[in-house]
């Protein structure tokens, strides 16, 4: 099974954006460790909105 290329943009955009990593220390990453920050940011990011 291939990861769509789109997706993997996104997470890649998405953390470099807001932890300021290069795209080779994202592209090294294993799938499973990119989506887990991913979700930790997420986290972050809603806990900043709601208050």
């Amino acid at each position: 099974m291939v990861y769509p290329l789109e997706r993997l943009y996104e997470e890649m955009a998405y953390l470099a954006y807001h932890l300021h990593w290069a795209q080779d220390q994202l592209l090294d990453m294993e799938h499973s460790d990119r989506l887990r920050w991913v979700e930790e940011v997420s986290k972050i990011n809603q806990r900043l909105n709601e208050g």
